[in-house]
């Protein structure tokens, strides 16, 4: 029995000198942990316990780390930084970043890749997403971006079918540039982006070297109602770096994560900053015909030479975060998070957006998501009668739940209302009529140099080779023979696709392009005059 009291003894004093200057270890509810190593059992040779709620709460919240992936933009990197104003817009728009000179406000970036899983390769061709959380007194704005100006698609109904063509296939698991190119054989509009993507621009060698773009217009709203449509563009001061298809399979080979591991090095460890210049395009309602283009149609850039930009800020990233779950994984961003002064435009593909994005978070994290401190408004309070869900923490004693009410004055503002939007025609389901598929991706291309332009010739023309139909290798490749002779030839020859009927589908191509603009335009106009007759 002295034996045992002695090696108590002992044990205890060893666990004390060892332990003084350590903090206690608790469980969820803040109860100290007697005993971390060893399970509740009956006796030496007995079972574990389910009376060891220490085990069975460890267990239980192991099991649930994992909050359901992102359908897109899963792989993630989150800096912390602030933009600072430099030119005064105040007559444009109420919206709280742009009311003055060199005002500064606080902002949560999280650079992501679209297509590939949580864990994938940072090395994979894929466009990347620039999201900026602007944390202002009017409450958060989200500008939900990419680094490519433009995207694959122009109305969001097709959204799910396009992500489930770039994601494995549900048989297989396993991605295929046949199920990608059978779908975008579909979608001449596509042609603009996939030559961005298959282009250099397709693997950047950091988020910290790479432009952002809103990619939608916009609206800016005055304190008068008064409405401008807007882009904006964020253009790197590290300048731009991009892997070939050589040297990203090389890296991968070193660090599948390397953008990770720069931002981490860089801005984590080094204390480096890295900054981006904001310019901004405007263009008033009743420019939006004079086009040869729609404006609203997200695979159409806005051509400077047109629609001049202007420098009017600065973006500054300084701080990685201090844990990566609770600020970059649990961090949600969605286009529907606007501020007054800021409104959506009618773009197809942001209307959706404007829906999936949030929904998609309170299907993730939950309906309390804009409550997790990375999310909640830092410059502004949460002042509604929202109640309850999942992982609610408010302690509110506010009997009052519903607005109007005489006894709680919690009112709405009228000087915060939307903007009036003038409407003309009735409802439909018609195609834009400005297509214009090929244009201003053969101005991109042009755009390259010799060497760039044969980069993004190989990656998509070895690539469509993999396509076991020759009719949707001939069919691309036309895409990119209206975009620019040279490319689609190019393309034709390494995806082994006949010219001969690349260059007859190119045409049949174009001259549907020309029917559906014409009947477009007749629907268009046909239901413009049945709006003025009525109005009449």
């Amino acid at each position: 029995m002295r034996i045992k009291t002695s090696l108590l003894v002992a044990a205890t004093l060893f666990s004390v000198a060892t332990m003084t200057s350590a903090e206690t270890l608790t469980r969820q509810n803040g109860a100290p942990v007697g005993d971390n190593q060893n399970s509740q059992t009956a006796g030496p040779w007995g079972p574990v316990l389910l009376q060891d709620s220490h085990l069975i709460e460890k267990l239980a919240a192991f099991d649930r780390e994992r909050v359901p992936e992102r359908v897109v933009h899963a792989r993630g990197t989150g800096v912390h930084g602030y933009y600072e104003n430099y030119v005064d817009l105040s007559d444009i728009t109420v919206a709280a970043p742009f009311q003055s000179e060199n005002k500064k406000t606080d902002v949560f970036v999280r650079f992501s890749a679209v297509i590939h899983g949580h864990q994938s390769p940072e090395t994979l061709r894929d466009p990347r997403g620039f999201a900026v959380k602007f944390y202002t007194e009017q409450g958060n704005w989200d500008l939900v971006g990419n680094n490519f100006p433009v995207f694959f698609i122009r109305d969001a109904i097709k959204f799910p079918d396009m992500v489930h063509s770039l994601k494995p296939s549900p048989v297989t698991n396993a991605q295929s540039a046949a199920r990608l190119f059978d779908f975008f054989s579909h979608v001449p509009e596509s042609t603009h982006m996939l030559t961005h993507l298959f282009s250099d621009m397709g693997t950047p060698k950091s988020y910290l070297n790479m432009d952002g773009s809103s990619v939608h217009a916009f609206k800016f709203v005055n304190a008068k109602g008064q409405v401008k449509y807007f882009k904006l563009t964020w253009k790197t001061k590290q300048g731009q770096k991009n892997f070939t298809a050589k040297e990203a399979q090389e890296m991968q080979g070193k660090d599948f994560q390397p953008m990770t591991t720069d931002i981490y090095t860089r801005i984590g460890q080094n204390g480096e900053t890295a900054s981006w210049d904001l310019y901004l395009q405007t263009m008033e309602p009743q420019q939006l015909d004079d086009f040869d283009f729609n404006p609203l149609d997200t695979t159409k850039i806005w051509p400077e030479s047109l629609i001049p930009a202007k420098k009017i800020g600065k973006l500054t990233l300084n701080r990685v975060p201090d844990n990566f779950f609770e600020e970059t994984e649990q961090a949600a961003f969605a286009p529907s998070n606007l501020i007054p002064g800021i409104e959506p435009s009618e773009d197809r593909m942001l209307q959706g957006r404007l829906f999936s994005y949030a929904d998609t978070q309170r299907y993730r994290i939950g309906v309390n998501a804009y409550r997790i401190p990375i999310n909640a408004p830092r410059n502004a309070a949460i002042n509604n009668h929202e109640q309850h869900g999942k992982l609610r923490t408010t302690n509110s004693t506010r009997d009052v739940n519903y607005q109007p009410s005489r006894r709680v004055a919690l009112d709405d503002d009228n000087q915060y209302k939307y903007a009036q939007t003038p409407l003309s025609g009735t409802t439909q389901q018609a195609p834009f009529y400005k297509q214009r598929n090929f244009a201003q991706a053969g101005e991109k291309f042009r755009s390259f140099s010799k060497t760039e332009q044969q980069h993004l010739i190989e990656n998509l023309g070895t690539t469509l080779a993999g396509v076991p139909e020759e009719e949707i290798r001939v069919i691309i490749s036309a895409f990119m023979y209206n975009a620019d002779k040279n490319y689609g030839t190019g393309v034709a020859k390494l995806a082994s696709a006949p010219i001969s009927k690349v260059k007859a589908t190119a045409k049949q191509l174009m001259d549907v392009q020309a029917q559906r603009e014409k009947r477009a335009k007749k629907v268009a106009d046909d239901f413009s005059r049945i709006s003025y007759n009525a109005d009449l």
